[in-house]
C-alpha cells in the first residue's frame, strides 16, 4: 500500500518500535488513505484523530504479536541468531 511504511517488529527493526516509529507509520497510512499530505484546517481534527487511533491500534498489534518459536516478545538476539543459523547435512556413512 505505502512503501514508506516500514515493518516495525523484529527482526526487521533491531529494537522495539518507538512511539515516534509508530506515529510515523500511522501518519503515512492516514496520508495515503485520505490523499492529503497536509489536511486543510477544517479536516485537521479528524485527520489527527485518525492518526492517533491508528497509532494506538498499531501499538496494541505490536504488543500482542508473538515471533514464532520465541514466545511473547522474543528477544531480538534470539531471532537474529535463528535467522542466521545454517543447517548442515548429516554426515553420510562411508561405504
Amino acid at each position: 500500500m505505502c512503501r514508506s511504511i516500514k515493518t516495525l517488529r523484529p527482526p526487521v527493526l533491531p529494537d522495539e518500535a518507538s512511539e515516534d516509529d509508530i506515529h510515523a507509520a500511522a501518519l503515512q497510512y492516514v496520508r495515503k488513505v485520505s490523499g492529503f499530505h497536509h489536511p486543510a484546517a477544517h479536516n485537521r481534527e479528524v485527520f489527527d484523530r485518525a492518526v492517533d487511533e491508528i497509532a494506538a491500534a498499531t501499538a496494541r498489534l505490536l504488543d500482542g504479536l508473538e515471533v514464532r518459536g520465541g514466545g511473547h516478545r522474543a528477544r531480538v538476539a534470539d531471532v537474529a541468531d535463528a535467522a542466521h543459523q545454517v543447517r548442515r547435512p548429516e554426515p553420510q556413512p562411508q561405504r
